[in-house]
């Protein structure tokens, strides 16, 4: 057998689909055997993987036994000449198997080969190429050195970044997204390193296949495109732990010698130290939004006491402590919670539900201060004037944010994003009425043709003119219709349009789902038609009566 292909999910169902279709089309004409180890979804991806793809031998785990684990379950039953361990989140070309295989047995000294990876938007993932990360390298890395010079032998050892992106060359570190492996090199390796949950075990595997013997390759011969992230959340700490994590296990397995215990010491402290800013750095972004809201509404409480005292009682007038000091902030505080409640924290924020959230907060805040004692009944007007201030004040707070740190608010006047479908006239048709039956806010410029005979009304031009249409017609969002499109050609569309600004997507076969990258827009990575909605009902309905 020439080849085994195995594939580790964990709730990516969608783009475990995407990404088996376009193994399978790679596949063709190769003797092969794909493996889908399933590491106890909860989205009916087993189900998927057996009534879609049959073909596949599929490995149902019950609990999730991390990455190395589920690929060392299929490791063990592999046949093929060559192994690849491939990420779901990811596309092939329909070359892609024969090209690493043709370019694995011209070059017999080779343990395993990386492709060239880009992203969701068509950007080259530095991680297609990376060094050992040595203490050295490793610190470099860690303490973000290697991000402030990118191109430099030294700094940015880790992702090599001083060799060129478009050259085949040695590379000690293959990633785990698209780790092809020699079947012979894994035979005098062993398996994965179970101690790694989750990240840093191709680090490991790369390093073990030098130690023995083989040469590892970056190979740009074919691409492919990784989602990034998408079977890990990483907004979550238990997966930043685990990336941590690994690191310290890999300096102290590989480099706990004498000579490099110094440098281990600098390299636990980087890791540390950033492990700390990046907890820190999530607490404020967590705690930002209600923060800054409770400050603002209670300086407008404070203010609008100020300013009614000196009305109504004088210029001399200062409410008791006890008002300002407690009972002000306790008026704040239920409006924050009352915001909490009506969803209006939920990233990015919506300024209708917060507008909803101070509304009700507000008549909690008055039927609160019916309840009070008389002795410390302040003021019913200053309950008014500040909460009806603080409705413009805190929409006005979120139109500022939508514009300077949009991650945290969404801008009420923003534009409906303009859309072109790239397909033939079919597919159009159906990417344009799962747009319409979902609930998302477009406009449908156009449609791009595949091919250059196809002149139809909505035509704004052919594939080889894609980046003319979008800057032309200031496209914000390209969806490629997989229907009749191969990998290849979505593949290298999304690659040219890497410096394009555009949000860029991939319908399924039968338009059933779009996918995307949830880096660019977690709100939309995936738009899927819910058929348990009426439209969808009605819609099914009426194709029926009208077929």
């Amino acid at each position: 057998m020439e080849l085994s292909v195995i594939i580790v999910s964990y709730n990516v169902r969608h783009f475990l689909e995407q990404c088996l279709l376009s193994v399978f089309k790679a596949l063709e004409g190769i003797d092969s055997e794909v493996f889908v180890v399933d590491n106890n979804s909860a989205d009916g991806s087993s189900s998927m993987v057996s009534s879609r793809f049959p073909g596949a031998r599929l490995i149902i785990n019950h609990e999730n036994r991390g990455f190395s684990a589920a690929n060392n379950q299929a490791l063990k039953l592999a046949k093929g000449k060559y192994l690849l361990i491939l990420n779901p989140d990811t596309l092939v070309e329909e070359e892609t198997f024969k090209k690493c295989i043709s370019f694995m047995d011209d070059h017999p000294e080779a343990g395993a080969a990386g492709v060239r990876m880009i992203d969701g938007k068509g950007r080259f993932l530095p991680e297609s190429k990376r060094a050992i990360p040595t203490p050295g390298t490793a610190f470099f890395k860690i303490s973000g050195l290697s991000r402030l010079f990118p191109h430099s032998g030294l700094f940015n050892r880790y992702y090599l970044g001083n060799l060129d992106n478009n050259i085949t060359t040695p590379a000690e570190v293959i990633s785990g997204a698209f780790m092809f492996i020699r079947h012979e090199a894994l035979l005098k390796t062993g398996l994965l390193d179970e101690d790694y949950f989750m990240y840093g075990e191709d680090i490991d595997y790369s390093y073990r296949l030098i130690k023995s013997g083989y040469i590892n390759y970056y190979y740009p011969g074919t691409k492919i495109i990784h989602y990034k992230g998408e079977s890990t959340k990483k907004e979550q700490l238990n997966v930043l732990l685990n990336f941590y994590r690994a690191m310290l296990i890999f300096v102290r397995k590989h480099f706990n010698s004498g000579k490099h215990k110094s440098y281990i010491f600098l390299v636990q402290t980087a890791i540390f130290f950033r492990a700390g800013l990046s907890l820190l750095k999530r607490v404020i972004k967590k705690l930002f939004l209600p923060l800054s809201d409770g400050l603002l509404v209670w300086a407008i409480f404070r203010l609008a006491a100020s300013a009614w005292g000196n009305y109504r009682f004088g210029s001399e007038y200062n409410y008791p402590g006890a008002f300002t000091g407690i009972i002000l902030p306790v008026y704040a505080m239920i409006i924050i919670l009352s915001v909490a409640l009506f969803s209006g924290y939920r990233k990015p924020s919506g300024v209708g539900r917060t507008l909803k959230g101070i509304f009700a907060g507000i008549l909690v805040i008055l039927v609160f201060y019916g309840l009070l004692p008389l002795g410390i009944r302040f003021s019913r007007a200053v309950i008014l004037i500040g909460g009806l201030i603080s409705l413009p004040a805190v929409a006005l707070w979120r139109m500022f944010l939508s514009v300077v740190l949009p991650e945290f608010a969404d801008n009420p006047f923003k534009r409906e994003k303009k859309t072109i479908i790239v397909s033939d006239p079919e597919g159009y048709k159906g990417v344009k009425e799962l747009l319409e039956l979902s609930s998302r806010e477009y406009v449908i410029t156009g449609r791009v043709s595949i091919s250059p005979d196809d002149i139809s009304e909505e035509v704004l031009g052919n594939l080889q003119q894609l980046k003319e249409v979008v800057r032309i017609n200031k496209i914000k969002e390209v969806i490629f219709a997989s229907r009749n499109l191969n990998s290849s050609v979505i593949i290298g569309s999304i690659h040219s349009l890497a410096d394009s600004n555009v949000s860029l997507k991939i319908a399924s076969s039968d338009e059933k789902y779009i996918l995307g990258s949830r880096y660019v827009n977690p709100k939309e990575y995936v738009i899927s038609l819910d058929r348990t909605t009426f439209r969808y009902r009605l819609h099914e309905s009426l194709k029926r009566l009208f077929k």
